[in-house]
């Protein structure tokens, strides 16, 4: 098989392999033969079929996706938020090319209005071949696809327009970097309605605790009242533990529509009300780094 190298991932053998050098760990997946590589005019992307976690994306030699695990982040990233916002509306999307989480987005019933903002078309369609069940809601109405700079666009737009923006990025480096920043964080504050929310993937609270002190400090001086953290099993990314965190323009982040969300009238495989509630549940050494 060809050896792919990149500065975190390499094809050895039958292994492709994801270093995290800074915190000393890596993790390997089986892989069966590569489908696709190629280089866009902003990464690099790579698709695999690996033995036990079905199709697998890497980009700039990270872990993506992969047909196993997906649904894990997806939901994490999309109904937490949705069920804690009182009337979500208009939704906004950064990032998230591979439409997993716009599906989860557009089984609530209250969104009107999706905005999925993608800088790199090619991951976008790369998933529609390779990983078509995350897909399948791309061409609903209520759903706008587009393929610029989300940074921009949301620098754009009026005041007080949208609900909820989801921040579904890569590790903030290259492309990403400029998504865990204080003036982008200052745009979203600005285009918010009252009760307006952001939710941004946050790395590993076990191996990134920097960057997430780094975020909170951003966003709060970017003038949001409150924010949350949330965490969640998620097997392919470093560590196997992962974190959202949750900002809210104007108010406290004070429990969730609990009811509703255990009525919810779609069928999810992780997310449910008590994860919702336990996934809040934060250990020790966050709470002390992050006060």
């Amino acid at each position: 098989m060809t050896e792919f190298v990149s500065e975190k991932g390499k094809m050895t053998g039958e292994w492709f392999t994801e270093v995290q050098k800074e915190a000393g760990i890596a993790f390997s997946l089986e892989v069966k033969q590569k489908l696709h590589a190629e280089q866009t005019p902003f990464q690099s992307i790579e698709i695999y079929e690996t033995t036990q976690f079905g199709n697998l994306m890497i980009i700039d030699g990270c872990t993506m996706v992969s047909d196993r695990d997906n649904f894990l982040y997806h939901e994490m990233m999309s109904h937490p938020i949705l069920f804690t916002h009182p009337n979500p509306k208009r939704v906004v999307i950064i990032g998230g090319g591979d439409c997993g989480t716009l599906q989860q987005v557009l089984l609530h019933d209250s969104v009107e209005k999706v905005w999925q903002i993608e800088i790199d078309e090619r991951v976008t369609r790369l998933a529609e071949q390779y990983f078509p069940q995350l897909c399948t809601s791309n061409n609903d109405p209520r759903a706008e696809l587009m393929f610029i700079d989300g940074i921009k666009w949301i620098s754009e737009q009026p005041d007080e327009s949208i609900d909820i923006v989801i921040i579904d990025s890569t590790d903030p480096v290259g492309p990403a970097e400029g998504l865990f920043s204080e003036p982008f964080y200052r745009d979203c504050h600005r285009a918010l309605r009252q009760h307006g929310m952001i939710i941004q993937q946050s790395e590993s609270p076990l191996i990134h605790m920097r960057i997430l002190k780094e975020m909170y400090a951003e966003v709060t001086a970017a003038g949001f009242a409150d924010m949350a953290t949330l965490s969640f099993p998620q097997c392919i990314y470093p560590s196997g533990w992962w974190s959202a965190t949750m900002a809210c323009k104007d108010g406290k982040i004070d429990g969730f529509r609990e009811q509703a969300a255990r009525e919810k009238t779609f069928a999810t495989q992780y997310y449910n009300a008590s994860i919702h509630q336990a996934a809040l549940a934060m250990p020790e050494f966050f709470l002390q780094q992050i006060r």
